[in-house]
């Protein structure tokens, strides 16, 4: 829309404030019950989880609409019983859903994949199908470790991934790489793994040739790419030591978000990657939450931090929900039909 404000798309929340009753089917999953059902929520129930908790806080902070999914660190894609997996992944996925038809302008529902650690594809495919098709989610999380911090699993440029991205090709649909729980006591979930694991899988693209097969193919880097944009400068090293794909060229593919807690991250995040790959993202209410202390902005304010970064207002601009929508084309379509 020609002269509008553009619509702030936080592009990486999740629903943490799920009501009770899904933790207890969880408990009853993981008890051995295989006949477990989830006790019945009432709409009433879902509004009063993010009213006063995630909507509350975007509107206070300034954003419209949040790409919102499943708590990402009780995906839990380490438990192997695909049944489980599939199960407890539709549970949450209908919840996220409810929410995004309870408040259409400010959530859109992304999806948990019920991966395994055996790797098997065929029912986080149908999942993937029955979300986009069926109950229009704009887009996907995907876990590159279902292991929990094992590794057991090919890099993301194996072809045993091949029809998770022919399902996402088909669809236009992109995927938010995101871990899950930890299973390595030395290995903390928040704080380890997450950044570890957006760091890996940046290096196995940077290894392989993805995007020569799947030149549309879209990935989201969270939490500011882990390492990646202070290392940028060794990842094009190896890449030119070793004959790997440059960093560069994978900017038409991956992007990267905002979920980085204090000022001097998000300016290098913003000095060292393109305006056009970065997305604003605060990943409320997730792992870090509080005031920093010293500046007495909350820490995942991160669209204070943008708003410090020193871009210009076309960049901004692109930042705060251009990209998203870019990224995101059913988002985008989403937000036209209502005008936005």
């Amino acid at each position: 829309m020609d002269g509008a404000d553009p619509v702030i798309i936080d592009a990486h929340g999740h629903y943490t404030t799920a009501p009770p009753a899904l933790k207890a089917f969880r408990e009853a999953q993981l008890s051995g019950d295989v006949d477990a059902t989830m006790a019945a929520v009432s709409d009433d129930e879902i509004r009063e989880t993010v009213e006063n908790h995630q909507l509350k806080i975007l509107r206070e902070r300034g954003g419209d609409l949040m790409l919102f999914s499943p708590r990402a660190a009780g995906m839990e894609h380490h438990v192997a019983d695909p049944d489980v997996a599939v199960a407890w992944a539709r549970v949450n996925n209908d919840l996220v859903h409810r929410v995004a038809e309870l408040f259409p302008e400010h959530f859109a529902p992304v999806a948990q994949l019920p991966q395994t650690p055996d790797g098997s594809l065929t029912r986080v495919v149908e999942e993937l199908a029955r979300c986009v098709d069926e109950l229009g989610f704009v887009g996907v999380n995907l876990n590159p470790d279902p292991s929990g911090g094992l590794w057991t699993a090919p890099p993301l440029t194996d072809a045993s991934w091949f029809p998770l991205y022919d399902a996402l090709v088909e669809r236009d649909v992109p995927a938010m790489v995101h871990v899950s729980a930890s299973c390595v006591p030395g290995v903390h979930a928040l704080g380890a793994l997450y950044l570890n694991a957006d760091t890996a899988a940046f290096m196995q693209l940077v290894q392989g040739d993805l995007f020569a097969r799947y030149p549309t193919l879209r990935l989201v880097v969270p939490h500011g790419g882990g390492a990646v944009p202070y290392h940028w400068g060794r990842y094009r090293g190896l890449a030119h030591r070793f004959g790997w794909t440059d960093p560069d060229a994978l900017l038409g593919n991956v992007f990267f978000d905002t979920c980085v807690y204090h000022q001097p991250g998000v300016d290098l995040l913003t000095r060292v990657l393109p305006a056009a790959n970065v997305l604003f993202a605060s990943e409320m209410l997730g792992a870090v939450r509080g005031t920093d202390p010293d500046t007495g902005v909350a820490w995942d304010d991160t669209l204070h931090y943008v708003d410090h970064a020193g871009l210009s207002d076309a960049d901004r601009a692109k930042v705060v929900g251009g990209n998203a929508r870019r990224v995101y084309p059913r988002l985008d379509r989403r937000l036209t039909a209502q005008g936005r």
